[in-house]
């Protein structure tokens, strides 16, 4: 979807560019001069949230679609355990058109709390893997044809793990040294099975293999270096790790927004590409504004702008009175709310 697209439509919240200032008011019908300026300052239309009265609005919800595809990737690894082979024709027609559905609303945050896995983990997880890696791909601006594959490889990226006995894969608590590394090679196991399979493009299987690598060498399971991984091993690592932080499972409930931001920033779980990050980062807390946040101290707000040099504390409204989360660093935003 370009930009052109939006004219005549009418923006949910006010539209700011890199340090804060306005270029298209929120209700404000786009015209051609606003996507003049929209397209001068690189905005993307993902980033712009219309109202929900117009053909671009939602028609569908994406939690139920979220767990018709878990319910198909579910069937569908059961099937591959057995044949051993991929059904390409099938991923392609079936799900991969449901993840590029739910990558495709145009709210981010009910988005996100869509593919947050809540009881069932694996398959929800592959889904979500699936979808945030399809939208960081379309963040990044790459072509039609690499999101394809991007999208394929995301969803596909943990089909290793139908050959990890469940007493590992399912296990609630801490794994052993032993279960760990067995664990790992749930990378190697998914790199054969799609190496195998006719008609597949080459980066899909690596990324089976690389998703769990990190750029300083401290990643598995061949410890590869930043030069070694394919771009989308970068963008999925970074969709994996965020949405295992944000879901819940049995040895953790989900992380708070602000740690959750902190720890991706930080790299507390390797050194994840800082490109990727950084326009997964940036996209997201850019979809703040107008979003209904819970605050750590437990009051509820609404956030009204964002803050270029520190955007991770934004000026929030709390009924008739405003809160800077830049002054007072001790209240975080816990989550946002859909």
């Amino acid at each position: 979807m370009s930009l052109e697209k939006l004219l005549g439509k009418r923006a949910k919240h006010d539209v700011l560019n890199a340090v804060g200032l306005m270029l298209l008011p929120a209700h404000v019908i786009i015209d051609e001069g606003y996507i003049h300026l929209l397209e001068q300052h690189h905005i993307h239309y993902s980033e712009i949230m219309l109202l929900d009265d117009g053909p671009d609005a939602p028609t569908f919800i994406p939690t139920e679609v979220v767990h018709e595809a878990a319910r198909y990737s579910k069937d569908l690894f059961d099937k591959i355990k057995v044949t051993k082979k991929l059904p390409l024709l099938e991923i392609t027609h079936e799900l991969l058109p449901l993840v590029e559905q739910v990558s495709s609303h145009p709210d981010v945050f009910q988005l996100f709390e869509s593919v947050k896995a809540k009881d069932e983990y694996t398959h929800q997880h592959n889904i979500g893997v699936g979808v945030l890696s399809t939208l960081i791909g379309k963040w990044m601006k790459l072509s039609e044809a690499d999101i394809a594959i991007l999208s394929m490889a995301a969803t596909m990226h943990d089909v290793g793990k139908i050959l990890i006995p469940d007493e590992i894969l399912l296990k609630p608590g801490k794994l052993t040294t032993e279960e760990f590394d067995e664990m790992k090679r749930h990378t190697t196991y998914g790199y054969e099975i799609l190496k195998e399979t006719e008609g597949l493009h080459p980066r899909i299987p690596l990324v089976a293999l690389q998703h769990h690598e990190r750029a300083d060498g401290t990643g598995y399971p061949l410890k590869a270096q930043e030069h070694d991984l394919d771009p989308f091993s970068k963008i999925v690592a970074v969709a994996d790790v965020f949405h295992a932080m944000s879901s819940k499972r049995p040895y953790h409930d989900p992380l708070p927004f602000h740690e959750v931001v902190s720890r991706m920033r930080k790299g507390s779980f390797g050194e994840l590409d800082p490109n990727v990050v950084s326009v997964f980062l940036k996209m997201m807390i850019t979809h703040l504004v107008g979003s209904k946040v819970k605050l750590t101290d437990g009051r509820w707000g609404e956030v009204v702008f964002i803050n270029p040099h520190d955007d991770t504390h934004p000026l929030v409204k709390i009924e008739d009175t405003f809160l800077d989360l830049s002054l007072d660093r001790q209240i975080h935003i816990l989550e946002v709310v859909v």
